[in-house]
């Protein structure tokens, strides 16, 4: 259970939610290996911005490619097109971002998760305590390279950005 949290918690940080890891073999998919990933609307929950975000997905073509490294960890490539719309749901207000990627999830067989995104991605979600650590929104869509680690137990041991931050959601849901 507590590695399906950690899958999901991943999936937030990249705008990829838990599909990214579940995806159906029996979907089409772009070449040979490469699934489609099911763009599956989310909430984003009221601690993280004062109000609840709805994320949802206008353009939702992104597809996950499974590969087995010799050491036992399993890497998963995204790339695709994925786009979202964030929603205040107490006022309505919204926002429309291009968060494409592409990005790699790579599962190590100690239970840790190395995510690195390359591009547009998001909506990148941190608690309150981890986005003061790291420097960065609760809640942002970000350019540039971003590459976390979080450990088996859930908790994002590093996280760095080499880029900028395009939006915090939350300022701008405001």
């Amino acid at each position: 259970m507590r590695r399906l949290g950690v899958i999901v918690a991943l999936g937030a940080l990249l705008g990829m939610f838990a599909g990214v890891l579940t995806a159906s073999p029996a979907l089409a998919g772009r070449g040979h290996k490469w699934q489609l990933v099911p763009a599956t609307p989310f909430t984003i929950p009221a601690g993280f911005c004062g109000f609840k975000v709805r994320v949802t997905f206008s353009v939702g073509k992104e597809f996950t490619k499974l590969l087995k490294a010799s050491d036992g960890s399993t890497v998963t490539l995204v790339s695709g097109s994925l786009k979202t719309t964030l929603t205040n749901l107490s006022t309505g207000k919204a926002i429309d971002e291009n968060v494409s990627g592409p990005g790699k999830i790579t599962m190590h067989s100690d239970g840790s998760v190395t995510v690195a995104a390359k591009g547009h991605s998001g909506p990148q979600v941190l608690t309150p305590a981890d986005a003061k650590r790291f420097g960065l929104p609760t809640v942002s869509v970000t350019a540039g390279a971003l590459t976390g680690l979080v450990a088996a137990d859930g908790t994002i041991t590093s996280l760095s950005l080499h880029g900028h931050v395009l939006v915090d959601v939350c300022s701008a849901l405001s």
